[in-house]
């Protein structure tokens, strides 16, 4: 990939980086997005727009790590009413199959379109005319369009991390039209799945009008390209903390502690709604009440990572999950072995993989999810070829990882089945599955993604 000719200036809802109050500087946020992105950017003399975190607080254009930032500013009332009420309260719920009902206010859709402008604007400042503009998710979907109409680019790309949703859905919101009109101000639009890049151009042909196929869709005179480009992790990095003395001996522990139970199950995810936390729960509960005899045997951790802690729908989550765990485990505790536990914490990534190290089934049970790289981090650990992955068919990763055992989540008799065949599971057969995995994680890693995205590009 050449990219020695062109900048790229990436522009997405967050900077790569975050102020740390303790050594009164920046530091590079984590993230295989970042690690990716990094040397591009660096051999490219290129940009990062987007917000601090901070609202109202005005930064100057700064450099960190060999790359430009250029600050994009909130206020606090943008931040609620862009962040917290349209991109959370309406796009969230609505392109995650409305798993709870989105809302639909005007006083949150006017921020959100003078937000994507301010954010057009800045990134329009670093950008001539061979420069590409590469656009970072739903919370900026119409800044492709607004850019195009304020610079004459050498391409503009735009990537959704998030589900796209189906036509019968999308329809609902009142700014369909132009959010769709929004994203065709791309060259190329790029998803993490198929089943999101025909939601779109189903919608895109029905409601502006596009013509063309599922690939490249012609509107407003131009060729959009419509890409399926499913997002990886540093694959060679998780293997490399797994494959550690330390990390080993910290997995081993995490069992001691637990009792050496026969079996060690894992979820890990943001408290979000759309995680399908509570159905594996209750799945887990249908088991046990089947299989007495697993009681005292198995052991199910769940890792939750706080999330949006100042929304009210958030808090809810978090106490409908924390009376579940109770009531699970006051039905099913053998002294010092209850079935559930919970932590409600994030983990660094060392003992995250200890965590992973340590589970014999990993479940990921999203309703609805744009790919779920959880599921992929698991499957980079397992250097040994050991585990098992029960998986969403709802997330992005099940079109991929087809090696996996694919669940439906809102079948918990389903979901209780499949667990009690990954713990009845014949050791030769999971080894097969994973290693399967293992070679498609590996193969199709974050920098196998960048640099397909940026190739259509023109980099």
């Amino acid at each position: 990939m050449s990219t020695t000719d062109r900048r790229v200036t990436i522009v997405a809802n967050r900077l790569p980086v975050q102020w740390n109050e303790d050594s009164q500087a920046w530091v590079t946020s984590p993230g295989g997005l970042v690690s990716a992105l990094t040397p591009i950017l660096r051999e490219t003399k290129g940009t990062w727009v987007g917000w601090t975190g901070a609202a109202d607080v005005e930064s100057k254009k700064f450099d960190h790590d060999g790359i430009t930032q250029l600050p994009v500013t909130l206020s606090q009332q943008e931040y609620e009413d862009f962040y917290v009420g349209f991109c959370n309260g309406t796009l969230w719920p609505l392109y995650h199959d409305a798993v709870r009902a989105p809302q639909f206010h005007r006083h949150w859709w006017r921020p959100y379109v003078e937000v994507n402008r301010r954010f057009a604007e800045v990134a329009a400042t670093a950008l001539s005319g061979r420069d590409v503009a590469w656009i970072q998710d739903y919370q900026l979907q119409l800044v492709p369009q607004m850019l195009r109409e304020m610079k004459s680019l050498h391409r503009i790309g735009f990537y959704l991390h998030i589900p796209f949703p189906p036509i019968e859905l999308f329809s609902t919101i009142p700014w369909r039209t132009q959010i769709v009109e929004g994203l065709l101000g791309a060259d190329v639009l790029a998803f993490q799945s198929r089943h999101s890049r025909t939601n779109f151009y189903v919608a895109a042909r029905r409601l502006v009008g596009a013509k063309g196929t599922s690939e490249r869709l012609i509107w407003d005179g131009r060729e959009v390209e419509l890409q399926v480009s499913p997002i990886g992790i540093d694959t060679q990095s998780y293997e490399d903390i797994a494959t550690s003395d330390a990390t080993k001996e910290d997995a081993a522990r995490i069992r001691f502690e637990l009792g050496d139970p026969d079996v060690v199950i894992l979820g890990v995810d943001r408290l979000d709604y759309t995680k399908g936390i509570d159905q594996r729960m209750r799945a887990l509960q249908t088991l046990l009440e089947r299989r007495p005899d697993l009681v005292g045997k198995v052991v199910f951790i769940q890792v939750a990572v706080p999330s949006r802690e100042d929304v009210a729908a958030y808090q809810e989550i978090r106490s409908d999950i924390e009376g579940l765990v109770g009531r699970i485990n006051g039905d099913f505790t053998k002294v010092g072995r209850p079935p559930i536990q919970y932590l409600y914490r994030s983990l660094p990534a060392d003992e995250l993989v200890a965590y992973y190290l340590a589970a014999d089934i990993m479940l990921v049970t999203p309703l609805r999810d744009g790919m779920n790289l959880v599921a992929k981090e698991y499957v980079a650990t397992r250097y040994d070829d050991s585990g098992v992955l029960i998986l969403s068919e709802f997330t992005g990763a099940a079109e991929q990882l087809t090696s996996s055992m694919l669940v439906n989540p809102h079948d918990l008799d389903g979901l209780a089945r499949t667990l009690e065949e990954a713990i009845d599971r014949d050791p030769a057969t999971a080894r097969r599955r994973m290693h399967s995995l293992r070679r498609s994680v590996s193969t199709r890693d974050v920098f196998w993604w960048a640099e397909r995205c940026l190739a259509a590009l023109g980099l």
